[in-house]
């Protein structure tokens, strides 16, 4: 038999926190990776008690890579604490109450965007990581949403702000505080550093040890932790454990790709940070709660994809590619791009999944498109996009320019009409975006401002001087409400049908996130694939119109078995009473299945 918890001549672990060999191996070999100057014996030690305190225990066994870990039910729902206000209950409260009344059944996680108290980037910027803010609620309000739906939470691990306790202590000099963050010289050549911004890198400061220079990847007011500290390293996996006790099961690696820091190189996907996010991956694996771990990685796709490591890093990852490439699409009536990167996609390794989304809290990324799509591609989205009233937000390059970084605007009005102009299509077009995510290999999630079908927030921007505040528009809950009750505004229009079309998928065993995919290839004017149920049980070809044109193929081109009964589940129509051409409406969807 195994022997899980092999002696030590020296006990590494105290008696009562008993450790399974494989889980201290791996650990060791981690530890000694990033740190290999450090006593490994002593961090060990550190690292197994600040992940399991006091009487908590690991697994006997760590969890093995599987795809038990979601299912065709699940799908997220990505939202700020406050997007509901009324002036009168906690904004979280708000929340509980819509997706408990609207969207239970529906949706099974909810990804609720930075609820801590902060000083700026409306949540990423965090004092506490030990608190929520009071403008929100409190935990038992967190608590509420964690007992009724799967609760995603970020861990802002890159940086925090200059506000916080941490800077505060580190500024004054107090240990251990005092190197918790990354300093460099402006003498230092930094000129390789890959910025997802265009402001100036370093930070001034005043300290008791004198003048320093902070790294702020994001904001001044956003300074980065210097993890070859393993402090720095010990307190998070503390606050991790302290967000699982209080009901966290998905964990957003928030900004992960920048953790580790070394001048002179683009300090971006370093060694260490691939270290890093498997130490915690291990770590989740041998957690006795359910815990998954998603990496927010804002980047070209080759780049994004090594996150899922040899399936011993993130158990999901952002399908980055799919929101600029989507976009594209529906824009231009074509599936050219958007089926040669779908081609190119790998499948989801075993205990993997993709997390597709349309957009976000953000913006569209444009990183991501990065080749994927020409620069004339690029440059003819982000103009038609800005026509629509969109706003564009740049990142600095090592040679002092500056590039498109992500367009900022409401994916509603993205969709208003296409590179000849707005038309009468926008909630067909809409709606088209919304139901090829809930179809890809993967699992969605979808902004909530895309099912609310929320316009671009204009006013939010003047008032923020932020260009991300188009798309992170405060709803008062009663006169959202109202709409959602009129069946003919747009909101309830697109709420509808889109909860509607999220209860037939979870019935849908070809809809597993692990379930096989394959391209299909049905012209320019039709994006399709094919789907199958693990058992291969059920098989599914979503196809859809990406044009305001009537397009037909013949039913023989599906090469659908004969001898079975095939229907759309999306229109519920017998294909065989469509004759030998199968019709699409303009941006018509159809699920047809056995």
């Amino acid at each position: 038999m195994e022997n899980f918890y092999a002696d030590s001549p020296t006990p590494l672990i105290p008696p009562a926190k008993r450790v399974p060999k494989r889980l201290r191996d791996g650990l060791r070999m981690l530890l000694h990776s990033v740190y290999p100057d450090h006593d490994q014996d002593v961090l060990l030690e550190q690292t197994v008690s600040a992940f399991w305190p006091d009487d908590e225990q690991p697994k006997r066994r760590g969890r093995a890579p599987g795809n038990t870990l979601w299912n065709q039910r699940d799908s997220y729902v990505i939202t700020y604490g406050n997007t509901f206000v009324n002036g009168e209950h906690k904004p979280l409260d708000l929340l509980f109450d819509f997706l408990d009344s609207r969207l239970k059944n529906i949706a099974t996680g909810v990804h609720i965007l930075p609820y801590f108290p902060y000083t700026s980037d409306d949540g990423f910027a965090i004092t506490d990581y030990y608190a929520v803010d009071g403008g929100l609620g409190a935990w038992e309000d967190i608590g509420r949403i964690a007992d009724n739906f799967r609760l995603m939470s970020d861990l802002v691990i890159n940086h925090c702000s200059s506000q916080s306790m941490f800077f505060n202590e580190y500024r004054l000099g107090h240990p251990p505080y005092d190197k918790f963050f990354f300093e460099a010289s402006p003498d230092e050549d930094l000129s390789m550093v890959v910025r997802p911004r265009a402001h100036p890198l370093l930070r001034q400061v005043e300290t008791a040890g004198g003048i320093k220079h902070v790294w702020c990847t994001f904001s001044h007011d956003q300074v980065d932790f210097d993890f070859s500290n393993p402090e720095v390293l010990l307190e998070f996996l503390r606050i991790l454990r302290f967000h699982i006790a209080k009901g966290v099961r998905t964990l957003r690696l928030d900004a992960i790709a920048f953790l580790w820091k070394e001048p002179g190189t683009p300090s971006i996907h370093m060694r260490q940070t691939h270290d890093i996010v498997r130490l915690i991956r291990l770590l989740a694996d041998y957690t006795r709660e359910p815990l998954v771990l998603l990496t927010e990685t804002n980047v070209p796709n080759t780049e994004n994809l090594s996150y899922f490591g040899n399936r011993n890093e993130a158990h999901m990852i952002y399908n980055f590619s799919l929101p600029p490439l989507l976009l594209h699409a529906l824009l231009n009536g074509t599936s050219k791009h958007l089926n040669a990167w779908q081609m190119s996609m790998p499948p989801a390794q075993l205990g993997c999944a993709y997390f597709n989304f349309t957009a976000s809290h953000d913006g569209i990324g444009m990183r991501p498109a990065e080749g994927l799509l020409s620069e004339e591609d690029i440059s003819r989205v982000i103009e038609t996009v800005q026509s629509f009233g969109g706003l564009l937000s740049l990142r600095k390059m090592p040679d002092g320019g500056t590039r498109p970084y992500e367009i900022n605007i409401a994916l509603f009005d993205a969709l208003k009409g296409t590179v000849d102009g707005v038309d009468e299509w926008n909630i067909e077009r809409f709606l088209c975006s919304q139901i090829i995510a809930m179809g890809l290999e993967g699992i969605p999630g979808f902004y909530i401002h895309s099912l609310l079908a929320t316009q671009n927030d204009r006013e939010g921007v003047e008032k923020t001087g932020h260009n991300r505040a188009i798309n992170r528009h405060r709803w008062h809950y009663p006169d959202l409400l109202e709409q959602l009750d009129d069946p003919d505004s747009t909101h309830a229009k697109v709420f509808t049908a889109l909860t509607r079309v999220l209860k037939l998928r979870t019935k849908q065993a070809t809809f597993h996130p692990n379930a096989t995919q394959f391209t299909l290839q049905l012209g320019e004017q039709l994006f399709g694939f094919w789907r199958q149920s693990i058992d291969r049980s059920q098989s599914m070809f979503a196809i859809h119109n990406l044009t305001r044109e009537e397009v037909s193929v013949p039913a023989m081109s599906l090469n659908l078995i004969g001898g079975e009964t095939w229907h759309d589940v999306l229109s519920g129509e017998d294909i065989r009473e469509l004759g030998g051409e199968i019709r699409f409406a303009p941006y018509q969807c159809r699920w047809i299945t056995n």
